[in-house]
């Protein structure tokens, strides 16, 4: 996958009767539209032949490319690393980026909800960091257009101050000045500005590529998924997962209603049901629809959903079947369907890590 963030257009897909939405999102995603299989064919136990598979799946996944170090070291990319991880740029002192993103949990949260600088829970569950950027929206409500829209307004969000302009003078007192000027430049005047410490961050961010093994599979290695992952794949796309986890992400691309068969919360225990983009628009088409998270590193990242209401991936896959699909899944399948999730998971990043600071400088540590 390129660097540059993916220029999907971002679309909402309302209720709707759920053929004709299956129907709209694979044809926004530029796929082939297919009848639904059978039941009976989802629910075969042999293993689809690798070669097969391969050519069947790949016109609807993708591959991630792995991170260069050129990418890596470059100033911007050096100084956002820096800036991710410094719990002196916050409020309380002991917040950062990676607070919310820990490296335990592949950069996702494993708590229902994160810990601002403020002491208070945060409203919905963080989502993973690795490959975020290359998403067409970010937060579960699509609000935030891009990673630095993202990183400038956490600063009076998780990071607790007041406004952005109040992270200009806690950067100089951090002695920032000179990293900033090496990334930006200093032609155009001040490099240091809240919108710089956004950039900086989103083009670390970008850096944050883990391929998995359904990468090496896509890309000929027949023996890079096991003969139940294969069989998960092909349950996963005969069911109709891909209508939404679709492209190299598995998702990430489009806003959906949760709940096209059947009122969310029924089925995830959420309580109070959180109103969705609703909440952000106020506008009535948007009620109960979330941006379709990827499904990469999934099988790290638990607690499920926007409000975490969901502890495992197998009840997570239940509860999509249902909710979205309107299918009760055999057990056997959702077995299945996990363990090729597990395939997409990939190694944490080496340089996500802290550079080198002082013990009390660095994000870890939970209360």
């Amino acid at each position: 996958m390129n660097q540059e963030r993916s220029s999907f257009p971002l679309r909402t897909v309302a209720a709707r009767p759920l053929g004709i939405a299956v129907t709209a999102l694979l044809l926004l995603a530029g796929c082939a539209v297919q009848a639904p299989e059978a039941t009976t064919s989802a629910t075969t136990s042999a293993a689809p032949d690798p070669a097969a598979l391969r050519a069947r799946v790949a016109p609807l996944l993708g591959v991630v490319q792995p991170v260069t170090a050129a990418e890596v070291a470059a100033p911007r990319a050096v100084l956002g690393r820096a800036l991710f991880w410094d719990t002196r740029l916050s409020l309380d002192g002991k917040t950062a980026c990676a607070s919310c993103h820990a490296a335990s949990d592949h950069s996702s949260d494993s708590r229902r909800f994160s810990i601002n600088a403020r002491g208070l829970p945060t409203t919905m569950q963080s989502q993973p960091v690795f490959m975020s950027m290359d998403q067409v929206a970010l937060r579960w409500y699509g609000d935030r257009t891009d990673g630095a829209h993202q990183a400038e307004r956490s600063i009076t969000g998780s990071m607790g101050l007041g406004s952005a302009a109040e992270m200009v003078p806690l950067l100089r007192r951090m002695g920032y000045e000179a990293a900033f000027a090496q990334a930006f430049g200093s032609a155009g005047g001040d490099p240091v500005t809240a919108r710089n410490y956004a950039l900086a961050l989103q083009d670390y961010q970008r850096t944050l590529r883990n391929p998995a093994p359904i990468d090496a599979f896509l890309q000929g290695d027949d023996r890079a998924l096991s003969a139940q992952q294969r069989s998960g794949l092909q349950k996963f796309v005969a069911t109709g997962c891909t209508a939404c986890h679709g492209g190299p992400l598995l998702g990430g691309q489009s806003l959906q209603k949760f709940g096209l068969t059947k009122d969310y919360w029924l089925a995830t225990g959420s309580n109070p049901p959180d109103l969705g983009r609703f909440n952000a628009t106020k506008k009535e088409e948007d009620r109960y629809v979330f941006r379709v998270p990827m499904l990469r590193n999934v099988e790290k990242t638990a607690p499920y959903f926007h409000d975490g209401s969901v502890t495992t991936l197998p009840q997570a896959v239940r509860v999509m079947a249902e909710v979205q699909l309107g299918r009760q899944l055999p057990e056997a399948d959702v077995a299945d369907i996990v363990a090729f999730l597990s395939a997409l998971t990939g190694p944490i990043p080496a340089h996500y890590a802290p550079p080198v600071f002082p013990a009390a400088q660095v994000a870890g540590a939970r209360p």
